[in-house]
């Protein structure tokens, strides 16, 4: 029975000791990916006013993918400003200004 017990505290000791080596694995990531996220940070901040539903849905998403929520905003706005070059107007932009002109000449006559 003492050989049963010396057996069980070895293996709770080995289940400590990988649950420790992992929180600490997992400490030394989040502080490398806190350090990249501060290296990578502009000199010049931006502040801008959104609403709580918004504000939410950001942290949710940062959150669900583990990353700061200024570092999804900064990926984001990058997507958008690289995805759509600036002066080139959308299908739906389009589709509306066409709407607004045929509404304009039907009011003038």
């Amino acid at each position: 029975m003492a050989d049963t017990t010396k057996k069980a505290r070895t293996a709770r000791r080995d289940r400590h000791e990988a649950i420790l080596a992992e929180v600490a694995q997992e400490e030394a990531e989040s502080a490398e990916a806190e350090i990249a996220e501060k290296a990578s940070a502009l000199d010049t901040p931006l502040h801008l006013r959104i609403d709580r539903e918004l504000d939410a849905r950001l942290r949710r998403q940062a959150a669900a993918e583990h990353i700061p929520t200024s570092a999804l905003v900064r990926r984001l706005l990058r997507q958008a400003v690289h995805e759509r070059p600036v002066g080139e107007l959308t299908s739906a932009e389009v589709e509306d200004i066409a709407r607004r002109v045929a509404r304009e000449e039907l009011q003038s006559r």
